[in-house]
């Protein structure tokens, strides 16, 4: 029995000032009132989170660790921090401690998912108003075909109190240690089976955001659901496509096209139906943002209204008094972020859901120069990039980085899919043979040479090839076949010239090319031993692994 539950229904009873699902001007209203948002000069309210929250913080977010998850969690990855029961009982003590000291509480109601037969429902219990407000710009509004949805008797429970510090005392080493020496007074704690989590300390918007997704995303696969960290968007002609890739790869512009109707940016479902968005918003980065590259993001944002009308969440961008914003301005922290509602974007598909994906593009920026900007994959080569989530670091991004980084994050968002890989890799194969769904791998990284020598791959041609494998004109055509890393080269491609479809053609130093893609394979084969020894692994997923024969 879930015990916990009751009392936290008690606890919301007893308070004296406990308010449920306040309209949206109230939500906006209490935050500014309350001092958690500025109203800038366009009406974007705008906050600023103290230096330890300005992103997540994963050494902090645990995971209840119990003889009914050993098999289905994957205990073995970084992002699965276990801990014990007992614990998490100690964090929910301290919050009801927390929430009766609370001058008022806030309660809202919403849904995860556009898919009315997996959507599931969550209550967020906070302090503080600005969170209701992200909640409302990021989740869905509960409507009644929420008694479709598998979930609809299974709800999550988000206890959220993000300036509340813990005790450190009381839990006796059970805590994180800091570089300094001194006690994390911080967690992100999640309880799979009694459906709920606790987050104390963290102010940072994005936690609650992700820390929903990982949950969904442990939940779902249970459900015949592939959750999959995308963007996705739908032509014309009602055909669907997914694309996935990690920071930096170009996910965000490439699957904003006037001429595709975007469903969303982040993450997504696969079920019988088709493909539905999980989120009711958007939470993008800010940084260096102009109205030139982004002018969706931009509009969607910074549009003028009255701020009781407006609604969008900028969080630790530089503002000054005069209430503009300096998005180039970094010292606070390289993560700001905005939040608002996907209705904000001119072309929306609403509701979010669409047909099973037609396409899928897997994108990567290959700072090595050595992989070629298009490939087709077949059910097992693509369950091995989705296993991989391959991208590559660049020189001078982060302090010492003198030379391109290899980067592997599993299913292109290992912290978000907390479950066994081969789950989601054979799910993900099952559904490409079952819907006849094409996989492309695109390169937006580096050809003629690695970084720093070589030319980024020119923004038009990527367009050109994603809007080629989008519209099946490379579905009959011929492929050269790469053995070191076991991908099918088109031997031609709409309005790309080609000799750039086979990246060694670019490179003067055809030894160089050699070695240095050699270098990027063994690299590959290392990573998939170490990364996926003792999971259940078909071996052809393997032997399409790069390195590997």
């Amino acid at each position: 029995m879930n015990e916990l539950i009751p009392m936290l229904t008690d606890a919301i009873k007893s308070h004296p000032n406990s308010i449920h699902n306040m309209p949206r001007k109230r939500m906006i209203e209490l935050s500014v009132a309350n001092g958690e948002a500025c109203i800038s000069k366009n009406g974007t309210l705008a906050t600023w989170t103290p230096p330890e929250s300005t992103g997540r913080s994963p050494q902090d977010t645990v995971t209840v660790r119990r003889q009914e998850n050993l098999e289905t969690l994957d205990w073995a990855s970084k992002y699965n921090i276990p801990f014990r029961e007992e614990t998490f009982d100690m964090f929910f003590e301290d919050a009801l401690k927390f929430m009766r000291q609370k001058k008022e509480l806030y309660i809202v109601d919403r849904v995860i998912g556009a898919d009315p037969t997996y959507a599931l429902p969550v209550k967020l219990v906070t302090d503080r108003a600005l969170g209701t407000l992200f909640a409302d710009n990021m989740f869905r509004p509960v409507t009644s075909d929420i008694e479709k949805s598998c979930f609809y008797q299974k709800p999550f429970h988000l206890i959220c109190l993000p300036y509340d510090k813990l005790n450190t005392d009381r839990y006796h080493g059970r805590l994180r240690k800091l570089p300094d020496g001194r006690t994390s007074n911080m967690v992100v704690a999640m309880d799979m089976e009694r459906r709920m989590g606790i987050v104390i300390g963290s102010s940072y918007c994005g936690t609650m955001k992700k820390m929903l997704f990982t949950v969904i995303n442990y939940y779902l696969p249970f459900h015949g659901i592939l959750p999959l960290h995308c963007s996705a968007n739908e032509g014309k002609n009602g055909e669907s496509a997914m694309l996935l890739g990690l920071s930096g790869t170009g996910k965000t512009t490439l699957s904003a096209d006037h001429h595709r109707a975007l469903l969303g940016d982040d993450e997504h479902g696969w079920g019988p139906e088709g493909i539905a968005n999980f989120e009711y918003g958007c939470y993008a980065k800010m940084l260096d943002i102009t109205e030139d590259k982004e002018p969706d993001i931009w509009n969607a944002v910074l549009h003028e209204d009255d701020y009781l009308n407006h609604g969008a969440i900028i969080e630790n961008a530089l503002m000054f008094p005069n209430g503009e914003f300096d998005f180039s301005d970094d010292r606070l922290t390289p993560n700001s972020r905005s939040s608002y509602p996907l209705s904000f974007l001119e072309n929306i598909k609403e509701p979010s859901v669409a047909n099973h994906p037609k396409t899928i593009i897997f994108l990567t920026a290959d700072a090595y120069g050595v992989l070629p900007p298009i490939s087709k994959l077949d059910p097992y080569q693509a369950r091995l990039w989705f296993l991989m989530g391959y991208t590559s670091k660049l020189a001078g991004t982060e302090t010492g980085i003198i030379k391109p980084e290899t980067t592997f994050s599993r299913f292109f968002g290992a912290p978000f899919m907390p479950g066994n890989p081969d789950i989601y890799s054979k799910m993900l194969g099952e559904k490409m043979d079952t819907y006849n769904t094409r996989v492309f791998l695109i390169n937006t990284g580096w050809s003629g040479g690695e970084y720093g020598v070589g030319n980024r791959i020119n923004l038009k041609h990527t367009r050109a090839m994603l809007n080629a494998a989008l519209e099946g004109k490379l579905d009959n055509i011929e492929y050269d076949y790469d053995p070191l890393f076991h991908l099918n080269i088109p031997k031609s491609c709409p309005n790309i010239p080609q000799h750039i479809l086979f990246p060694k053609n670019t490179w003067e130093d055809k030894g160089s090319f050699d070695l240095t893609a050699k270098k990027l394979a063994n690299q590959f084969s290392k990573y998939f031993d170490k990364s996926f020894k003792g999971h259940n692994i078909h071996k052809k997923v393997k032997a399409a692994c790069p390195g590997k024969k």
